[in-house]
Protein backbone atom coordinates (compact mmCIF):
# COMPACT_ATOMS: atom_id res chain seq x y z
CA UNK A 1 0.00 0.00 0.00
CA UNK A 2 1.00 3.48 -1.07
CA UNK A 3 2.79 5.85 2.24
CA UNK A 4 0.54 8.78 3.35
CA UNK A 5 2.08 11.87 2.23
CA UNK A 6 3.56 14.79 3.97
CA UNK A 7 3.37 17.88 1.76
CA UNK A 8 5.26 21.03 2.25
CA UNK A 9 5.19 24.10 0.10
CA UNK A 10 7.10 27.38 0.39
CA UNK A 11 8.13 30.02 -2.05
CA UNK A 12 11.24 30.44 -0.54
CA UNK A 13 13.65 27.59 -2.03
CA UNK A 14 16.08 27.82 0.97
CA UNK A 15 13.14 27.19 3.81
CA UNK A 16 11.71 24.63 1.18
CA UNK A 17 14.97 22.64 0.97
CA UNK A 18 15.49 23.04 4.95
CA UNK A 19 11.81 21.77 5.76
CA UNK A 20 12.39 18.77 3.29
CA UNK A 21 15.37 17.69 4.99
CA UNK A 22 14.32 17.65 8.84
CA UNK A 23 10.80 16.07 7.57
CA UNK A 24 12.73 13.49 5.27
CA UNK A 25 14.94 12.96 8.21
CA UNK A 26 12.02 12.13 10.71
CA UNK A 27 9.43 10.56 8.47
CA UNK A 28 10.36 9.09 5.33
CA UNK A 29 10.45 5.24 6.98
CA UNK A 30 6.39 5.55 7.28
CA UNK A 31 5.61 8.66 5.01
CA UNK A 32 6.24 10.07 1.61
CA UNK A 33 7.39 13.65 2.04
CA UNK A 34 6.55 15.96 -1.21
CA UNK A 35 7.13 19.84 -1.85
CA UNK A 36 6.07 22.59 -3.55
CA UNK A 37 7.88 26.30 -4.49
CA UNK A 38 4.22 27.60 -5.21
CA UNK A 39 0.42 27.97 -3.91
CA UNK A 40 -0.59 27.30 -7.12
CA UNK A 41 1.73 24.36 -7.84
CA UNK A 42 1.10 22.72 -3.97
CA UNK A 43 -3.07 23.01 -5.56
CA UNK A 44 -2.24 21.01 -8.18
CA UNK A 45 0.00 18.40 -6.44
CA UNK A 46 -3.36 18.32 -3.62
CA UNK A 47 -5.42 17.65 -7.10
CA UNK A 48 -3.57 14.72 -8.48
CA UNK A 49 -3.06 13.35 -5.12
CA UNK A 50 -6.73 13.34 -4.80
CA UNK A 51 -7.41 11.59 -7.89
CA UNK A 52 -5.16 9.12 -7.12
CA UNK A 53 -6.96 9.01 -3.92
CA UNK A 54 -3.37 9.28 -2.11
CA UNK A 55 -3.95 9.99 1.45
CA UNK A 56 -2.26 13.84 2.91
CA UNK A 57 -1.46 13.30 6.27
CA UNK A 58 -0.56 15.96 7.09
CA UNK A 59 0.13 20.04 5.08
CA UNK A 60 2.68 22.14 5.93
CA UNK A 61 2.41 25.58 4.32
CA UNK A 62 3.77 29.15 4.58
CA UNK A 63 1.69 32.22 5.16
CA UNK A 64 3.28 34.35 3.56
CA UNK A 65 3.00 33.66 -0.68
CA UNK A 66 2.83 35.41 -3.29
CA UNK A 67 -1.01 35.17 -5.50
CA UNK A 68 -2.32 33.27 -2.08
CA UNK A 69 -1.62 33.44 1.02
CA UNK A 70 -1.21 29.74 3.43
CA UNK A 71 -4.40 29.78 4.70
CA UNK A 72 -6.26 30.30 1.80
CA UNK A 73 -4.49 27.55 0.21
CA UNK A 74 -5.09 25.06 3.17
CA UNK A 75 -9.14 26.13 2.77
CA UNK A 76 -9.10 25.14 -0.49
CA UNK A 77 -7.61 21.77 0.02
CA UNK A 78 -9.65 21.02 2.76
CA UNK A 79 -12.70 19.75 0.17
CA UNK A 80 -9.75 17.39 -1.29
CA UNK A 81 -8.62 16.05 1.64
CA UNK A 82 -10.35 16.91 4.44
CA UNK A 83 -8.81 14.62 6.85
CA UNK A 84 -5.52 15.79 6.81
CA UNK A 85 -3.75 17.93 8.74
CA UNK A 86 -3.06 21.32 8.96
CA UNK A 87 0.29 23.22 10.22
CA UNK A 88 1.23 26.81 9.26
CA UNK A 89 4.57 28.36 8.89
CA UNK A 90 4.46 31.69 10.21
CA UNK A 91 6.57 34.63 11.39
CA UNK A 92 6.19 36.02 14.46
CA UNK A 93 3.75 39.17 13.37
CA UNK A 94 1.45 36.72 11.73
CA UNK A 95 0.13 35.02 14.55
CA UNK A 96 -2.68 36.78 15.01
CA UNK A 97 -4.05 35.51 11.77
CA UNK A 98 -2.79 32.00 12.65
CA UNK A 99 -5.50 31.86 15.65
CA UNK A 100 -8.10 33.07 13.48
CA UNK A 101 -7.26 30.59 10.85
CA UNK A 102 -7.93 27.60 13.89
CA UNK A 103 -11.62 29.43 13.73
CA UNK A 104 -11.80 29.96 10.40
CA UNK A 105 -11.12 26.68 8.63
CA UNK A 106 -10.14 24.16 11.35
CA UNK A 107 -6.44 24.93 11.42
CA UNK A 108 -4.31 22.20 13.25
CA UNK A 109 -1.07 24.35 14.82
CA UNK A 110 1.20 26.92 13.81
CA UNK A 111 4.92 26.90 14.32
CA UNK A 112 7.21 29.86 14.11
CA UNK A 113 10.09 30.44 11.92
CA UNK A 114 12.59 29.32 12.35
CA UNK A 115 12.27 25.79 14.14
CA UNK A 116 15.75 24.87 15.18
CA UNK A 117 15.74 22.97 16.70
CA UNK A 118 13.65 20.49 15.23
CA UNK A 119 13.80 17.80 17.89
CA UNK A 120 12.02 20.44 20.33
CA UNK A 121 10.23 23.04 18.55
CA UNK A 122 8.76 20.96 15.12
CA UNK A 123 8.64 16.66 15.67
CA UNK A 124 6.80 17.04 18.84
CA UNK A 125 4.07 18.44 17.61
CA UNK A 126 4.38 16.68 13.86
CA UNK A 127 4.64 13.37 15.48
CA UNK A 128 1.04 14.34 17.99
CA UNK A 129 -0.67 15.22 15.11
CA UNK A 130 0.11 12.23 12.56
CA UNK A 131 -0.57 10.03 15.60
CA UNK A 132 -3.90 11.34 15.89
CA UNK A 133 -4.18 10.94 12.34
CA UNK A 134 -3.40 7.32 11.90
CA UNK A 135 -5.66 6.52 14.71
CA UNK A 136 -8.80 8.33 13.12
CA UNK A 137 -8.14 7.67 9.47
CA UNK A 138 -8.80 4.08 7.69
CA UNK A 139 -6.46 3.17 5.02
CA UNK A 140 -7.56 4.64 1.30
CA UNK A 141 -8.68 2.18 -1.57
CA UNK A 142 -6.01 1.61 -4.15
CA UNK A 143 -7.86 0.48 -7.35
CA UNK A 144 -10.41 1.79 -9.69
CA UNK A 145 -13.28 4.02 -8.66
CA UNK A 146 -16.50 4.64 -10.26
CA UNK A 147 -17.80 8.07 -9.25
CA UNK A 148 -21.54 7.91 -10.06
CA UNK A 149 -25.32 8.38 -8.49
CA UNK A 150 -27.34 5.79 -7.81
CA UNK A 151 -29.98 7.16 -10.38
CA UNK A 152 -27.76 6.97 -13.21
CA UNK A 153 -28.01 4.08 -15.19
CA UNK A 154 -24.77 4.96 -16.75
CA UNK A 155 -23.43 4.34 -13.51
CA UNK A 156 -24.91 1.22 -13.12
CA UNK A 157 -23.89 -0.14 -16.48
CA UNK A 158 -20.08 1.12 -15.65
CA UNK A 159 -20.32 -0.82 -11.94
CA UNK A 160 -21.98 -4.07 -13.89
CA UNK A 161 -18.89 -4.13 -16.56
CA UNK A 162 -16.28 -4.11 -14.35
CA UNK A 163 -18.21 -6.53 -11.88
CA UNK A 164 -18.91 -9.47 -14.86
CA UNK A 165 -15.10 -8.68 -15.83
CA UNK A 166 -13.92 -9.63 -12.51
CA UNK A 167 -12.11 -6.60 -12.16
CA UNK A 168 -12.37 -4.85 -8.52
CA UNK A 169 -13.45 -1.64 -8.09
CA UNK A 170 -14.98 1.07 -5.48
CA UNK A 171 -18.02 2.51 -5.98
CA UNK A 172 -18.67 6.41 -4.76
CA UNK A 173 -22.10 7.45 -4.40
CA UNK A 174 -21.56 11.28 -5.51
CA UNK A 175 -25.03 12.40 -3.96
CA UNK A 176 -23.97 11.22 -0.78
CA UNK A 177 -19.86 11.91 -0.43
CA UNK A 178 -18.91 15.57 -0.30
CA UNK A 179 -15.29 14.58 -0.71
CA UNK A 180 -15.65 12.80 -3.66
CA UNK A 181 -18.47 15.18 -4.91
CA UNK A 182 -15.46 17.99 -4.65
CA UNK A 183 -13.33 15.79 -6.48
CA UNK A 184 -15.21 15.05 -9.34
CA UNK A 185 -16.25 18.28 -10.36
CA UNK A 186 -12.78 19.83 -9.65
CA UNK A 187 -11.81 17.16 -12.72
CA UNK A 188 -14.71 17.64 -14.52
CA UNK A 189 -16.06 21.08 -14.22
CA UNK A 190 -19.55 19.36 -14.05
CA UNK A 191 -21.39 16.78 -13.19
CA UNK A 192 -23.58 16.77 -16.41
CA UNK A 193 -22.28 13.15 -17.93
CA UNK A 194 -21.68 10.31 -15.24
CA UNK A 195 -20.05 7.94 -14.11
CA UNK A 196 -16.79 9.25 -14.05
CA UNK A 197 -14.10 6.26 -13.51
CA UNK A 198 -10.88 7.48 -11.51
CA UNK A 199 -7.59 5.25 -12.38
CA UNK A 200 -4.83 4.63 -9.65
CA UNK A 201 -2.68 6.78 -11.45
CA UNK A 202 -4.83 10.01 -11.42
CA UNK A 203 -6.60 9.51 -14.95
CA UNK A 204 -10.42 9.38 -15.52
CA UNK A 205 -12.55 8.64 -17.84
CA UNK A 206 -16.19 10.36 -18.19
CA UNK A 207 -19.47 8.24 -19.41
CA UNK A 208 -16.75 5.70 -21.27
CA UNK A 209 -17.63 2.63 -23.86
CA UNK A 210 -17.45 -0.49 -23.36
CA UNK A 211 -14.15 -0.39 -25.32
CA UNK A 212 -12.69 2.40 -23.51
CA UNK A 213 -13.16 0.85 -20.21
CA UNK A 214 -12.18 -2.30 -20.72
CA UNK A 215 -8.78 -0.92 -22.46
CA UNK A 216 -7.82 1.96 -19.54
CA UNK A 217 -8.89 -1.20 -17.05
CA UNK A 218 -5.92 -3.62 -18.69
CA UNK A 219 -8.31 -5.82 -19.65
CA UNK A 220 -7.26 -7.21 -23.79
CA UNK A 221 -9.62 -5.10 -26.67
CA UNK A 222 -6.89 -5.39 -29.48
CA UNK A 223 -6.30 -8.37 -31.14
CA UNK A 224 -2.45 -9.14 -31.55
CA UNK A 225 -2.21 -11.53 -34.59
CA UNK A 226 -3.16 -10.41 -38.01
CA UNK A 227 -4.30 -13.84 -38.90
CA UNK A 228 -6.36 -16.75 -36.71
CA UNK A 229 -7.35 -19.79 -37.71
CA UNK A 230 -11.07 -19.59 -35.73
CA UNK A 231 -12.45 -16.14 -34.57
CA UNK A 232 -15.18 -17.26 -31.55
CA UNK A 233 -17.73 -14.60 -31.78
CA UNK A 234 -19.15 -14.59 -28.23
CA UNK A 235 -17.33 -15.38 -24.78
CA UNK A 236 -20.46 -17.62 -23.19
CA UNK A 237 -19.72 -21.42 -22.05
CA UNK A 238 -20.01 -22.35 -25.86
CA UNK A 239 -17.40 -19.68 -26.70
CA UNK A 240 -14.69 -20.67 -24.14
CA UNK A 241 -15.28 -24.48 -24.57
CA UNK A 242 -14.58 -24.23 -28.27
CA UNK A 243 -11.78 -21.86 -27.20
CA UNK A 244 -10.31 -23.67 -24.80
CA UNK A 245 -10.56 -27.19 -26.87
CA UNK A 246 -8.80 -25.33 -30.36
CA UNK A 247 -6.41 -23.68 -28.33
CA UNK A 248 -5.49 -26.86 -26.47
CA UNK A 249 -5.05 -28.36 -30.04
CA UNK A 250 -2.59 -25.88 -31.17
CA UNK A 251 -5.18 -23.89 -33.23
CA UNK A 252 -4.58 -19.80 -32.86
CA UNK A 253 -8.19 -18.80 -31.88
CA UNK A 254 -9.42 -15.19 -30.53
CA UNK A 255 -12.76 -14.58 -28.56
CA UNK A 256 -14.63 -11.57 -29.46
CA UNK A 257 -17.27 -10.55 -26.08
CA UNK A 258 -18.61 -7.17 -26.42
CA UNK A 259 -19.56 -7.33 -22.30
CA UNK A 260 -18.06 -10.09 -20.52
CA UNK A 261 -17.42 -13.83 -20.61
CA UNK A 262 -19.69 -16.01 -19.60
CA UNK A 263 -22.60 -14.35 -21.01
CA UNK A 264 -26.49 -15.07 -19.45
CA UNK A 265 -24.89 -18.02 -17.96
CA UNK A 266 -22.18 -15.95 -16.15
CA UNK A 267 -24.80 -13.45 -14.24
CA UNK A 268 -26.65 -16.74 -12.94
CA UNK A 269 -26.08 -16.46 -8.86
CA UNK A 270 -25.61 -20.43 -8.63
CA UNK A 271 -26.21 -23.51 -11.17
CA UNK A 272 -26.47 -26.27 -8.83
CA UNK A 273 -27.09 -28.99 -11.63
CA UNK A 274 -23.57 -28.71 -13.48
CA UNK A 275 -22.07 -31.76 -14.11
CA UNK A 276 -19.33 -32.05 -11.41
CA UNK A 277 -20.01 -29.51 -9.20
CA UNK A 278 -22.23 -30.97 -6.50
CA UNK A 279 -22.76 -28.10 -3.92
CA UNK A 280 -23.19 -25.63 -7.07
CA UNK A 281 -21.19 -23.17 -9.20
CA UNK A 282 -21.26 -19.46 -9.51
CA UNK A 283 -21.85 -18.47 -13.12
CA UNK A 284 -18.86 -15.80 -12.32
CA UNK A 285 -16.91 -18.59 -11.19
CA UNK A 286 -17.65 -21.26 -13.92
CA UNK A 287 -16.78 -18.00 -16.28
CA UNK A 288 -13.49 -17.60 -14.74
CA UNK A 289 -12.21 -20.68 -14.69
CA UNK A 290 -12.87 -21.41 -18.58
CA UNK A 291 -11.63 -18.05 -19.37
CA UNK A 292 -8.23 -18.72 -17.72
CA UNK A 293 -8.44 -22.11 -18.80
CA UNK A 294 -8.36 -20.71 -22.36
CA UNK A 295 -5.89 -17.93 -21.60
CA UNK A 296 -3.78 -20.46 -20.55
CA UNK A 297 -3.79 -22.63 -24.02
CA UNK A 298 -2.68 -19.25 -26.04
CA UNK A 299 -6.58 -18.34 -26.78
CA UNK A 300 -7.14 -14.46 -26.64
CA UNK A 301 -10.14 -13.17 -25.18
CA UNK A 302 -10.85 -9.45 -26.77
CA UNK A 303 -13.47 -7.45 -23.90
CA UNK A 304 -15.87 -5.00 -24.81
CA UNK A 305 -15.66 -5.67 -28.39
CA UNK A 306 -18.95 -5.92 -30.54
CA UNK A 307 -18.93 -7.32 -33.75
CA UNK A 308 -20.54 -5.76 -37.05
CA UNK A 309 -20.81 -7.92 -39.57
CA UNK A 310 -19.43 -10.71 -41.43
CA UNK A 311 -17.69 -11.15 -44.72
CA UNK A 312 -16.91 -13.89 -46.84
CA UNK A 313 -13.35 -13.45 -48.98
CA UNK A 314 -12.54 -16.80 -49.86
CA UNK A 315 -10.54 -18.81 -48.06
CA UNK A 316 -10.88 -16.08 -45.73
CA UNK A 317 -13.54 -14.94 -43.12
CA UNK A 318 -13.64 -11.20 -42.31
CA UNK A 319 -15.07 -10.07 -38.71
CA UNK A 320 -15.59 -6.07 -38.31
CA UNK A 321 -15.34 -4.72 -34.91
CA UNK A 322 -17.78 -1.65 -33.75
CA UNK A 323 -14.49 0.53 -34.00
CA UNK A 324 -13.12 -0.55 -37.67
CA UNK A 325 -11.00 -3.01 -36.66
CA UNK A 326 -11.31 -5.90 -38.73
CA UNK A 327 -10.14 -9.53 -37.73
CA UNK A 328 -9.19 -12.45 -40.32
CA UNK A 329 -9.27 -15.98 -39.80
CA UNK A 330 -10.21 -19.38 -41.93
CA UNK A 331 -13.31 -19.87 -39.60
CA UNK A 332 -15.77 -18.02 -37.71
CA UNK A 333 -17.58 -19.59 -34.59
CA UNK A 334 -20.45 -17.53 -33.98
CA UNK A 335 -21.75 -17.85 -30.04
CA UNK A 336 -23.23 -15.22 -28.80
CA UNK A 337 -26.17 -16.68 -27.26
CA UNK A 338 -29.24 -14.69 -26.21
CA UNK A 339 -30.25 -11.19 -25.00
CA UNK A 340 -32.54 -10.54 -22.10
CA UNK A 341 -36.28 -10.03 -23.51
CA UNK A 342 -38.00 -6.52 -22.50
CA UNK A 343 -40.79 -5.78 -20.61
CA UNK A 344 -43.52 -3.03 -22.67
CA UNK A 345 -45.08 -1.29 -19.35
CA UNK A 346 -46.04 1.80 -18.71
CA UNK A 347 -42.99 3.60 -16.58
CA UNK A 348 -40.35 0.72 -17.15
CA UNK A 349 -38.03 2.35 -19.29
CA UNK A 350 -37.17 5.59 -17.32
CA UNK A 351 -36.47 3.50 -14.11
CA UNK A 352 -33.58 0.67 -15.58
CA UNK A 353 -30.98 0.95 -13.51
CA UNK A 354 -32.96 2.86 -10.90
CA UNK A 355 -34.59 -0.15 -9.41
CA UNK A 356 -35.61 -1.97 -12.55
CA UNK A 357 -33.07 -4.46 -13.83
CA UNK A 358 -32.88 -7.42 -16.33
CA UNK A 359 -31.13 -10.41 -15.07
CA UNK A 360 -29.80 -11.22 -11.67
CA UNK A 361 -27.68 -7.82 -11.11
CA UNK A 362 -25.62 -8.86 -8.30
CA UNK A 363 -23.49 -6.31 -7.82
CA UNK A 364 -26.79 -4.29 -6.84
CA UNK A 365 -27.63 -6.82 -3.72
CA UNK A 366 -26.17 -5.17 -0.69
CA UNK A 367 -27.98 -2.22 -1.90
CA UNK A 368 -31.65 -3.73 -1.60
CA UNK A 369 -30.61 -5.46 2.03
CA UNK A 370 -33.59 -5.39 4.12
CA UNK A 371 -36.17 -4.00 1.75
CA UNK A 372 -38.81 -5.47 -0.09
CA UNK A 373 -37.68 -6.56 -4.13
CA UNK A 374 -39.76 -8.26 -6.56
CA UNK A 375 -38.62 -11.09 -9.05
CA UNK A 376 -40.65 -11.15 -12.22
CA UNK A 377 -40.56 -14.66 -14.18
CA UNK A 378 -40.87 -18.72 -13.49
CA UNK A 379 -38.11 -20.27 -15.28
CA UNK A 380 -34.93 -21.35 -13.40
CA UNK A 381 -33.31 -18.04 -13.63
CA UNK A 382 -36.01 -16.60 -12.08
CA UNK A 383 -36.02 -19.17 -9.22
CA UNK A 384 -32.02 -18.10 -8.83
CA UNK A 385 -32.55 -15.12 -8.65
CA UNK A 386 -34.91 -15.17 -6.21
CA UNK A 387 -32.96 -17.38 -3.73
CA UNK A 388 -30.09 -14.95 -4.18
CA UNK A 389 -31.78 -11.77 -3.64
CA UNK A 390 -33.29 -13.51 -0.61
CA UNK A 391 -30.06 -13.47 1.21
CA UNK A 392 -30.25 -9.51 1.33
CA UNK A 393 -33.92 -8.49 0.82
CA UNK A 394 -36.65 -8.49 3.52
CA UNK A 395 -38.84 -10.09 1.10
CA UNK A 396 -39.03 -11.55 -2.32
CA UNK A 397 -42.16 -11.08 -4.47
CA UNK A 398 -42.17 -13.54 -7.08
CA UNK A 399 -44.40 -12.49 -10.41
CA UNK A 400 -45.01 -15.34 -12.24
CA UNK A 401 -47.64 -15.47 -15.67
CA UNK A 402 -48.23 -19.19 -15.76
CA UNK A 403 -50.63 -20.95 -12.86
CA UNK A 404 -47.59 -22.83 -11.03
CA UNK A 405 -43.94 -23.07 -11.26
CA UNK A 406 -43.98 -26.73 -12.87
CA UNK A 407 -43.02 -27.55 -15.02
CA UNK A 408 -40.60 -24.71 -16.47
CA UNK A 409 -38.52 -24.20 -13.15
CA UNK A 410 -36.56 -27.27 -11.94
CA UNK A 411 -37.96 -29.73 -8.93
CA UNK A 412 -34.69 -28.74 -6.74
CA UNK A 413 -35.45 -25.51 -7.04
CA UNK A 414 -39.19 -25.27 -6.69
CA UNK A 415 -38.60 -26.91 -3.47
CA UNK A 416 -36.04 -24.28 -1.83
CA UNK A 417 -38.15 -21.73 -2.89
CA UNK A 418 -41.43 -23.08 -1.19
CA UNK A 419 -39.10 -23.74 1.57
CA UNK A 420 -38.02 -19.87 2.14
CA UNK A 421 -39.64 -18.10 4.50
CA UNK A 422 -39.21 -14.69 2.78
CA UNK A 423 -40.06 -15.58 -0.90
CA UNK A 424 -43.61 -15.11 -1.87
CA UNK A 425 -44.89 -16.85 -4.96
CA UNK A 426 -47.74 -15.12 -7.14
CA UNK A 427 -49.01 -17.15 -9.94
CA UNK A 428 -51.43 -16.21 -12.96
CA UNK A 429 -50.00 -12.39 -13.10
CA UNK A 430 -48.02 -9.90 -14.95
CA UNK A 431 -46.51 -6.78 -14.59
CA UNK A 432 -48.66 -3.97 -15.29
CA UNK A 433 -47.02 -0.71 -14.84
CA UNK A 434 -43.96 0.76 -12.56
CA UNK A 435 -43.86 3.76 -10.70
CA UNK A 436 -41.57 5.51 -8.72
CA UNK A 437 -40.21 9.29 -8.48
CA UNK A 438 -36.14 8.55 -8.98
CA UNK A 439 -35.92 5.13 -8.89
CA UNK A 440 -38.60 2.44 -8.14
CA UNK A 441 -41.35 2.67 -5.63
CA UNK A 442 -44.34 0.84 -6.26
CA UNK A 443 -45.11 -2.51 -9.18
CA UNK A 444 -48.68 -2.76 -10.33
CA UNK A 445 -49.35 -6.67 -11.33
CA UNK A 446 -52.76 -7.62 -12.91
CA UNK A 447 -54.55 -10.93 -12.72
CA UNK A 448 -54.39 -12.54 -16.05
CA UNK A 449 -57.69 -14.15 -15.88
CA UNK A 450 -59.72 -11.71 -14.24
CA UNK A 451 -58.00 -8.12 -15.23
CA UNK A 452 -57.98 -7.38 -11.45
CA UNK A 453 -54.42 -5.26 -10.14
CA UNK A 454 -52.58 -5.31 -7.35
CA UNK A 455 -50.45 -2.67 -6.07
CA UNK A 456 -46.66 -3.83 -4.54
CA UNK A 457 -44.32 -1.57 -3.28
CA UNK A 458 -41.14 -2.48 -4.27
CA UNK A 459 -37.70 -0.86 -4.11
CA UNK A 460 -36.19 -3.45 -6.90
CA UNK A 461 -37.81 -5.52 -10.10
CA UNK A 462 -35.02 -8.23 -11.40
CA UNK A 463 -36.58 -9.09 -15.11
CA UNK A 464 -36.48 -12.71 -16.22
CA UNK A 465 -39.07 -13.58 -18.56
CA UNK A 466 -36.77 -14.73 -21.54
CA UNK A 467 -34.57 -14.36 -24.50
CA UNK A 468 -34.32 -13.19 -27.74
CA UNK A 469 -31.44 -14.93 -29.94
CA UNK A 470 -28.30 -12.22 -30.42
CA UNK A 471 -28.36 -12.29 -34.16
CA UNK A 472 -29.27 -8.96 -35.59
CA UNK A 473 -25.35 -8.59 -36.66
CA UNK A 474 -26.07 -11.75 -38.86
CA UNK A 475 -29.34 -11.50 -40.52
CA UNK A 476 -28.14 -10.04 -43.72
CA UNK A 477 -25.73 -12.80 -44.35
CA UNK A 478 -26.95 -16.13 -42.42
CA UNK A 479 -29.58 -18.31 -42.51
CA UNK A 480 -32.20 -17.64 -39.44
CA UNK A 481 -35.57 -19.52 -38.46
CA UNK A 482 -38.83 -17.49 -37.82
CA UNK A 483 -37.25 -16.82 -34.67
CA UNK A 484 -34.17 -15.71 -35.11
CA UNK A 485 -31.83 -18.44 -34.37
CA UNK A 486 -29.23 -19.53 -36.73
CA UNK A 487 -29.87 -22.40 -38.73
CA UNK A 488 -27.08 -24.70 -39.23
CA UNK A 489 -26.50 -28.39 -40.83
CA UNK A 490 -28.77 -30.40 -42.61
CA UNK A 491 -31.72 -27.90 -40.82
CA UNK A 492 -30.77 -25.61 -43.57
CA UNK A 493 -32.96 -24.65 -46.30
CA UNK A 494 -32.22 -26.65 -49.68
CA UNK A 495 -32.04 -25.22 -52.95
CA UNK A 496 -31.45 -28.08 -55.65
CA UNK A 497 -30.33 -30.54 -52.98
CA UNK A 498 -27.88 -28.40 -51.41
CA UNK A 499 -28.00 -24.70 -49.28
CA UNK A 500 -29.05 -21.94 -51.24
CA UNK A 501 -25.63 -19.99 -52.64
CA UNK A 502 -23.87 -23.03 -50.92
CA UNK A 503 -21.43 -23.56 -54.32
CA UNK A 504 -19.68 -26.56 -52.95
CA UNK A 505 -20.21 -30.10 -53.53
CA UNK A 506 -20.38 -31.51 -49.99
CA UNK A 507 -23.08 -31.17 -47.05
CA UNK A 508 -22.60 -28.53 -44.70
CA UNK A 509 -20.89 -30.28 -41.68
CA UNK A 510 -22.22 -30.27 -38.09
CA UNK A 511 -22.81 -26.53 -36.82
CA UNK A 512 -22.24 -25.21 -39.91
CA UNK A 513 -24.33 -22.11 -41.08
CA UNK A 514 -25.16 -21.30 -44.99
CA UNK A 515 -21.61 -19.76 -45.23
CA UNK A 516 -19.08 -22.46 -45.29
CA UNK A 517 -16.36 -22.22 -42.45
CA UNK A 518 -19.00 -19.91 -40.76
CA UNK A 519 -19.92 -22.00 -37.61
CA UNK A 520 -23.04 -21.70 -34.78
CA UNK A 521 -23.20 -23.46 -31.12
CA UNK A 522 -24.77 -22.45 -27.85
CA UNK A 523 -28.40 -20.98 -27.56
CA UNK A 524 -27.94 -18.97 -30.59
CA UNK A 525 -28.11 -22.17 -32.61
CA UNK A 526 -31.35 -23.19 -33.97
CA UNK A 527 -32.81 -26.73 -32.28
CA UNK A 528 -29.76 -26.64 -29.41
CA UNK A 529 -30.88 -27.86 -25.76
CA UNK A 530 -30.63 -24.00 -23.82
CA UNK A 531 -28.68 -25.34 -21.19
CA UNK A 532 -25.25 -24.47 -19.64
CA UNK A 533 -23.67 -27.84 -19.98
CA UNK A 534 -25.38 -28.58 -23.43
CA UNK A 535 -23.96 -25.00 -24.80
CA UNK A 536 -20.51 -26.18 -23.15
CA UNK A 537 -20.81 -30.06 -25.24
CA UNK A 538 -21.71 -28.15 -28.49
CA UNK A 539 -18.89 -25.69 -28.46
CA UNK A 540 -16.33 -28.34 -27.71
CA UNK A 541 -18.48 -30.66 -30.43
CA UNK A 542 -18.17 -28.27 -32.78
CA UNK A 543 -14.02 -27.92 -32.78
CA UNK A 544 -14.18 -31.33 -34.58
CA UNK A 545 -16.41 -29.51 -37.83
CA UNK A 546 -14.02 -26.80 -37.95
CA UNK A 547 -10.80 -29.53 -38.11
CA UNK A 548 -12.56 -31.09 -40.76
CA UNK A 549 -13.36 -27.61 -42.70
CA UNK A 550 -9.10 -26.66 -42.04
CA UNK A 551 -8.51 -29.55 -43.82
CA UNK A 552 -10.21 -28.24 -47.11
CA UNK A 553 -8.79 -24.89 -47.01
Amino acid sequence: MPKPVILAVDDDAAVLGAIERDLRQRYRADYRVMKADSPAAGLQTAKELAARNAQVALFLVDQRMPEMTGLELLAQVTSLHPESRRVLLTAYADTDVAIAGINQIGLDHYLMKPWDPPEQRLYPVLDDLLGEWRARVQPSFDGIRVMGSEWSAASFEAKEFLSHNRVPYQWVDLDRDEQARALAEQLTGDLTHLPIIVFPDGTHLVAPTHTALAAKSGLQTQATRPFYDVIVVGGGPAGLANAVYGASEGLRMVIVESHATGGQAGTSSLIENYLGFPSGVTGADLASRATAQARRFGAEVLAGQAVTSIRREDPYRVVTLADGTELNAYCVLITTGMAARTLNVPGLEVLQGQGVYYGAAMSEAARYRAKDICIVGGANSAGQGALFFSRYARKVTMLVRAGDLLPMMSQYLVDRIRAAPNIEVVTGVEVSAVAGERALELVTAKEVKTGETRAIPSAAMFIFIGVRPHTEEFASVLELDSAGFLVTGSDLSLEHGRPRGWGLAREPYAFETNIPGVFAAGDVRSGANRRVAAAVGEGSAAIYSVHRYLRTV
